[in-house]
């Protein structure tokens, strides 16, 4: 075997050795200090790429899932007033039958139609009232134009004709704009007859918009589900297992600390050629 001191071949091999070590430890320790096993392009381009997209795609179905949930919040304050304009038509209708009995006189009628009139307007006050968000539904004057609609984002794609649509409706069409009086007999029993005719209509729309609120809760639970999927997908490319990692720093502190000893004995190699020019 050559000895030299001008190439020390073992502390070479040694130090590669403990350099490894110390680039893995570093490597680790960043892992478990992030969670991410590929934290950026450096650690795998590739990988990197994939979960990038993948990221995009997350917060595209976030912005999916708002639009969405914008919707549902709009559809249920539509519901909430539909219900409460449907409770006042009984109510008036309660009123108009009232009034249709032939042995009233007039003045009774005119202290029924008080009352009468006080729904109608109250019917128009919560028409007027269910907005959220700046968007009501049920306001809307005929015809009523397609920009009327409610369009709720469906896919991270942004693609108009892809939303969801929900068509707008002109309630006071179907309730305000028919109403009249019970101050007579004949009013009162037209009345009646407009107010069942005017009940259909309201349950009618009731149930369009009842659903359309199903229809955009399944969309939300759907979108939620590929919400899930992409997390999950994400996490399987980038985060570290932390239980494999700390079995690797305890295996490369190992090697650290023999790579450390090899390294001093190495060294002290040349130390040895002295003894060969003693006398």
């Amino acid at each position: 075997m050559v000895v030299s001191i001008k190439t020390n071949t073992s502390a070479l091999v040694a130090l590669q050795q403990l350099n490894a070590a110390n680039r893995d430890l570093d490597e680790i320790q960043d892992r478990v200090a992030t969670g991410l096993k590929v934290r950026n392009a450096k650690d795998d381009a590739g990988t990197f790429a994939v979960a990038q997209k993948q990221r995009a795609d997350l917060d595209a179905y976030s912005a999916v899932a708002q639009s969405v949930q914008r919707g549902i919040n709009i559809l249920d304050v539509s519901i909430a007033a539909m219900e409460t304009i449907s409770d006042l038509v009984i109510e008036m209708k309660a009123k108009a039958v009232q009034a249709a009995d032939p042995s009233l006189d007039n003045a009774s009628r005119a202290l029924i139609d008080a009352d009468y009139q006080a729904f109608a307007s109250q019917v128009s006050t919560i028409i007027d009232a269910a907005t959220f968000d700046g968007f009501n539904l049920l306001d809307k004057n005929p015809p009523v134009p397609a920009t009327d609609n409610l369009n709720v984002l469906s896919e991270p794609d942004a693609d108009p004709t892809k939303a969801i649509t929900v068509a707008a409706i002109d309630v006071k069409a179907i309730t305000t704009a028919v109403f009249g009086d019970v101050t007579n007999l004949a009013n009162a029993q037209t009345e009646v007859a407009a107010l069942n005719t005017m009940l259909q209509n309201v349950t009618s729309a009731l149930a369009t918009l009842g659903g359309n609120s199903l229809r955009l809760s399944t969309h939300s639970n759907f979108v939620q589900t590929l919400q899930d999927s992409l997390t999950v997908g994400i996490g399987t490319l980038v985060d570290a297992d932390l239980g494999r990692e700390s079995a690797r720093l305890q295996a490369t502190q190992i090697q650290q600390q023999l790579s450390t000893q090899a390294l001093q004995i190495a060294n002290s190699r040349p130390q040895q050629i002295l003894t060969l020019f003693q006398g």
